[in-house]
C-alpha cells in the first residue's frame, strides 16, 4: 500500500473528539479558553450576549480557527436561561429562530460560516426530554439552514428529532456532571451533580470517547456516544481543566476536530 494511503487510513481510524465551550457569555475566560477548543456555542441575545459581544466573540474564534455556533436560550437574564419556562412549542420555534438568525446575521457580515446550534441551560435539558420542544428547537433550525449541526445530549430527544429532520448531529457528552441509570445528567441541584475531582473527571471522559460507556451514580455502565465534549467556562479553574484535558486526550492519541 502506498505511505501516502497508509497514513489516510490511519487518519479515518484515530479516535477524534470535539472540545466545545459556552462563550460571549460575559465570562472572563473567553480569550484563555479559546485557542485550546475546537467549537465556540456564542450567546446570541437571549439569555446573554448582545450584537457587540457576537461579533467580538465570532472574531476571536476566527483569530483562533474554531468552528462557530448558536447558543440560544430562554429569554431570562435575571436567571442566565437556567430557570425552566413553560412555552409552548411554537414559542420555543420563534425563540430559537430569532435567535440563530441573530448570530447568523453577525457571521455573514464577517464572511464567516456558522456551523452549529447547541440549546443552553434549561431549555437544553427540557428539550432533552420532551420530544416536541425538541422537534420546535430542530425545526428553527432548519428553518435557517439544513447544513448546521444540532449539539444535543447524548441519546437524548434533541439527537432523535433532529436527525428525524434530516440535520446532522453531535451527541454532547460532559466532563464535570454525573449521569444517572438513563443516560441523562444529575440534576444540578441534586448531591453529586458535579464532579470536582480532575482525576475522576480525566477518567470520564477517557472511559465516554475510548468505549462509548459512562459509570452512573448508581454504578450501572451506560452506553453513550461522545462526539463533543463540554468544557465548561465558568468556573474558578476553566482554563487549567481545559488544558490539563486537552493535553491527556493528544497524549492519548485522540485527535480533536470539530464534528
Amino acid at each position: 500500500m502506498p505511505v501516502n494511503c497508509a497514513w489516510a487510513n490511519i487518519y479515518r481510524n484515530m479516535q477524534r473528539i470535539d472540545l466545545n465551550c459556552d462563550m460571549g457569555e460575559g465570562m472572563p475566560d473567553d480569550e484563555a479558553l479559546m485557542p485550546l477548543i475546537s467549537s465556540a456555542n456564542i450567546a446570541c441575545g437571549g439569555h446573554a450576549g448582545d450584537e457587540d459581544t457576537m461579533r467580538r466573540t465570532v472574531e476571536l474564534a476566527m483569530r483562533h480557527g474554531v468552528f462557530v455556533g448558536a447558543h440560544p436560550g430562554f429569554e431570562d437574564r435575571e436567571n442566565f436561561g437556567r430557570v425552566e419556562m413553560s412555552l409552548l412549542p411554537s414559542e420555543v420555534f420563534a425563540l430559537v429562530l430569532r435567535q440563530i438568525e441573530s448570530l447568523a446575521s453577525v457571521c455573514r457580515s464577517l464572511r464567516v460560516t456558522l456551523h452549529h446550534v447547541k440549546p443552553h441551560g434549561a431549555l437544553y435539558n427540557m428539550a432533552a426530554r420532551d420530544p416536541a420542544l425538541s422537534h420546535a428547537i430542530a425545526s428553527a433550525v432548519v428553518e435557517v439552514d439544513l447544513a448546521l449541526v444540532l449539539y444535543g445530549l447524548s441519546g437524548s430527544h434533541l439527537i432523535t428529532e433532529a436527525r428525524r429532520l434530516g440535520l446532522r448531529t453531535a451527541s454532547e457528552v460532559f466532563a464535570d456532571r454525573t449521569y444517572q441509570d438513563d443516560g441523562s445528567l444529575t440534576p444540578r441541584n441534586a448531591p453529586g451533580a458535579l464532579i470536582e475531582d480532575e482525576t475522576q473527571s480525566l477518567a470520564q471522559v477517557l472511559r465516554m470517547v475510548r468505549e462509548g460507556t459512562v459509570v452512573s451514580q448508581s454504578g450501572a455502565v451506560v452506553r453513550i456516544a461522545a462526539d463533543t465534549l463540554c468544557l465548561h467556562g465558568d468556573g474558578a479553574h476553566a482554563v487549567s481543566f481545559a488544558k490539563t484535558i486537552r493535553n491527556r486526550l493528544i497524549h492519548e492519541g485522540i485527535g480533536i476536530q470539530a464534528p
